[in-house]
């Protein structure tokens, strides 16, 4: 498995997955079959309407009812769930054709037709008294397991609408969704002039790692020119995305354009601000000098911003091909336990993972649970590179903690982002130690570069994401930002966070524009920097006592979003509410700076 070799692993050897689990095609009749299921669930679930209320004086009856239409919006939940994991699937591996995203599109509102008058439900329990839910779960065991789902439906309670502005919203989503639509198939049918080669976003991406500067620079080149063509579309659509945001958020009451992600994370904002302004105040620790550091190992006196994840050593890098990363990535979960392993496993055994990259294939990686009756998928664009092996294990640590939730149920199982990277992350951490100690020394400190790179990118450069987009949306609130201004806002943050070790060459102010998170999810990508400064602490824990530690890690996975990220640490001896919890991330990466220092 340590063979090193010269050339790229051939792409065409990492497996497709098959979609057949869920539906046989776009014309499966199942597909109609499960949608008038849902319907049926959904009229049982919308004769329970007002009844929740008038039990209120009756505790076991409320607790009867309780249960009832809470158990009934699942399971109608899990059809429909079904049925758009399906449609995003199928559509996610061909964003160029037009039939997939408009199958995509079109059940996204079928779905929405069906579910939209379940909107109900969560109103009717918020207008319950909270001592009237808590002798209705006194009185009925069956109705006490939703209580961690009823505490998060609570928590909504102060920012919830009229049942018709709650109906107008749940139906405008498949509208709304449009604009993220047009984002993917526009960076989908994207071509990257490279030299003599024409390539995706995600193999342009992929090229940046290239041992050798003229590749990258040429790649670099060819993303500024690409980007540049599409720059203004992408701002509409960030600029839409955000109005759309703040229309919603003013209504709901919210004081801040990333309070109802917080809210979702079950985290307070001032706790998510410590965070990024702890993190900020390592900039000059971190991050500016460990690219100093790089630029001197690199025979250079200041970095291009391709240069950010170049190999140190300029002979090819280490490849693998899918065998070898399969092996690496469940070796490495086999450390935390026989089941971990087992459990990837069954991802290979299967086909559950889409690896293979393609035209019109979207960029990026993704673990989708389906839902909890379901099995989970996995997505990664696999070029067998170093970082590529990180990724597979990284989406397949969200694949293994869905599979441990799923006991759960999708309601329960569903965690928040403040945990959901957990085990993501800790998979990565995993994998890089075993690459680390089964790398000849020739090659350690080109790993440990690389090592570094990735607390890099998913700390500092995350973070300095969030500050950009916490900006940008600050800024919109007064009226249309120019791309211009947009720019303007991405190289400050972007050069605050890099530091003066790296120049960001002409055409680097449009790199924003390929963020998906921007669009899809706003506020999402602090969660990175949450989840593996919160691994980090795991880690340090781990490391002073292994054996006692995989249990408690498996609780803690296996209980999805039933508990807060507070009372989920808690056995570990970890408070994260203390603020030198989150300094016992940056230590570790300022230790492994420390040792690269040594080898330069």
């Amino acid at each position: 498995m340590n063979a090193p070799f010269q050339t790229p692993a051939d792409p065409t050897e990492a497996p497709l997955w098959d979609l057949t689990d869920l539906y046989a095609s776009r014309e499966d009749p199942r597909i109609e079959a499960d949608l008038e299921r849902a319907r049926a669930l959904v009229g049982e679930l919308n004769a329970l309407q007002g009844r929740l209320v008038a039990a209120k004086a009756d505790a076991a009856v409320l607790g009867e009812r309780l249960d009832r239409a809470v158990s009934r919006y699942e399971q109608a939940s899990d059809l429909l769930g079904g049925l758009g994991a399906y449609a995003f699937l199928a559509a996610s591996t061909d964003r160029n054709d037009a039939g997939a995203q408009g199958f995509e599109a079109t059940v996204r509102e079928k779905i929405t037709v069906i579910a939209t008058p379940t909107v109900w439900v969560t109103l009717e329990i918020n207008q319950l008294e909270e001592a009237e839910i808590d002798a209705a779960l006194t009185a009925s065991p069956a109705a006490a397991r939703w209580r961690p789902w009823l505490r998060r439906v609570r928590a909504m309670k102060p920012h919830e609408l009229s049942h018709e502005l709650e109906t107008f919203l749940a139906e405008r989503g498949p509208i709304s969704a449009q604009w993220p639509r047009l984002f993917d198939e526009t960076l989908a049918a994207m071509k990257v002039k490279a030299g003599k080669d024409e390539l995706t976003l995600s193999e342009a991406l992929n090229r940046l790692s290239d041992p050798k500067a003229a590749k990258r620079k040429s790649a670099a080149e060819g993303l500024n020119e690409a980007l540049a063509a599409r720059v203004q579309t992408m701002a509409l659509v960030l600029n839409t995305v955000a109005a759309d945001h703040a229309l919603e958020g003013r209504w709901r009451g919210f004081k801040r354009p990333a309070d109802s992600r917080h809210l979702a994370n079950e985290v307070d904002g001032e706790a998510v601000d410590a965070m990024a302004e702890a993190v900020a105040a390592a900039y000059p620790r971190l991050s500016h000098r460990y690219y100093a550091l790089k630029a001197k190992a690199m025979g250079k006196a200041k970095l291009d911003q391709w240069d950010r994840n170049a190999p140190i050593e300029t002979t090819a890098p280490r490849g693998y091909d899918w065998a070898q990363g399969r092996e690496l990535v469940l070796e490495s979960f086999s450390d935390l336990g026989a089941e971990f392993a087992d459990r990837a496993q069954g991802f290979f055994d299967r086909p559950w993972i889409d690896g293979r990259a393609r035209p019109g294939k979207q960029s990026g990686a993704y673990a989708h649970p389906v839902t909890s009756d379901r099995h989970p998928y996995v997505f990664l664009n696999w070029m067998g590179e170093r970082r590529d092996v990180l990724t597979l294990a990284h989406e397949l640590g969200h694949g293994v903690h869905q599979t441990l939730a799923a006991g759960q149920g999708s309601l329960l199982a569903d965690t928040p982002l403040t945990l959901a990277e957990t085990a993501s992350i800790f998979a990565e951490g995993l994998t890089f130690d075993r690459l680390l100690k089964t790398a000849p020394k020739a090659e350690q400190r080109g790993l440990l570069a690389g090592r570094i790179e990735d607390g890099l990118n998913t700390v500092i450069r995350q973070i300095a994401f969030h500050r950009f987009e916490t900006r940008f949306h600050d800024e919109r609130a007064a009226g249309e930002v120019s791309v211009e201004r947009i720019s303007a806002l991405w190289l400050e943050e972007m050069g605050g966070s890099l530091g003066p070790s790296v120049t960001l060459n002409p055409g680097y102010e449009h790199w924003w524009s390929y963020v998906s998170h921007f669009v899809h999810s706003p506020f999402y990508v602090y969660a990175y920097a949450f989840g593996d400064l919160l691994v980090a602490a795991l880690m340090e824990t781990r490391a002073r006592d292994p054996e006692g530690f995989t249990p408690l890690y498996r609780e803690l996975l296996a209980g999805g979003g039933s508990k807060g990220y507070v009372e989920a640490l808690a056995p570990f001896g970890l408070n994260p509410r203390d603020p030198t919890f989150w300094t016992i991330g940056t230590k570790r990466l300022e230790g492994l700076i420390d040792r690269f220092e040594a080898l330069v």
